[in-house]
């Protein structure tokens, strides 16, 4: 029987406005979880489903995506957008994945859009399940979807932060 060595994972921890984010890299320098200090146990949870056998060590993150990061968070809005990211997820909640990054920063979609987009619009609360689901915050922004009146909803980090990243992407841009 052969015997398999558990993934490696790296957890960096960069301060940022809006607090100190988990930013989740493996070997190759895929970002496979990013989340806020005070949703480490959401993160956590995420991360177990998507890599389940992974060991998780504390460390620095590639240089190109730790910069990448922090460029966000100082006013680049799109310094994200050529990261790599991996993830597990079923195919559609891969698809929905795929579709927020497509949403361009500074602007928002509804639930019901973002549903359309991966061609399923009767989807909109299983597009909205696998929006809640995304392990890599930010990166895949799923702060960019919004209710269909405009109002905004729910988001894992808080509403405050939701806010303040589509403000903050507003007016980089």
């Amino acid at each position: 029987m052969k015997n398999v060595q558990p993934e490696t994972l790296t957890l960096d921890r960069i301060a940022t406005p809006v607090g100190e984010v988990l930013l989740v890299t493996d070997a190759e320098g895929a970002v496979r979880a990013l989340d806020f200090s005070d949703y480490e146990a959401r993160m956590m949870r995420l991360l177990g489903r998507h890599a389940p056998d992974a060991e998780l060590v504390p460390g620095r993150s590639p240089e190109v995506v730790r910069k990448a990061v922090e460029a966000y968070f100082t006013g680049d809005a799109r310094a994200l957008d050529g990261l790599t990211v991996k993830t597990g997820g079923t195919a559609f909640q891969r698809s929905v994945w795929a579709a927020l990054r497509d949403i361009p920063a500074g602007e928002t979609r509804s639930y019901g859009q973002l549903a359309a987009a991966v061609g399923s619009p009767k989807a909109v609360r299983a597009a909205g399940l696998a929006n809640g689901q995304n392990p890599i915050a930010v990166i895949v922004p799923c702060h960019r979807v919004i209710g269909a009146n405009g109002a905004l909803t729910g988001y894992a980090g808080g509403l405050e932060r939701k806010k303040w990243l589509l403000a903050h992407e507003a007016a980089a841009l």
